[in-house]
């Protein structure tokens, strides 16, 4: 199956939610090929960037199932190839 390479930008509001978001991105392990985050203390929020080589609807569910948890935001970036 083809893959795709994205970003996923994630804003992270609620700091309850890591766990939950950590368990996601865990069964999604296989398929990362980078993360990167940092805090935002000014703001009180963490900004975290995944970088993912998947089939675009592994893509897609994986920010789906992100962008259902409470206080977190994502958005997708795909590459052309």
């Amino acid at each position: 199956m083809d893959t795709r390479v994205a970003i996923i930008g994630i804003i992270l509001e609620k700091k309850d939610e890591v766990e939950k978001l950590n368990s996601i991105l865990h069964e999604y392990s296989n398929r990362i090929i980078g993360r990167m985050g940092m805090p935002y203390s000014k703001k009180a929020i963490n900004i975290i960037t995944i970088v993912i080589d998947a089939p675009q609807d592994e893509i897609n569910a994986l920010s789906g199932k992100i962008g259902k948890l409470s206080g977190i935001t994502s958005k997708v970036i795909y590459s052309n190839k």
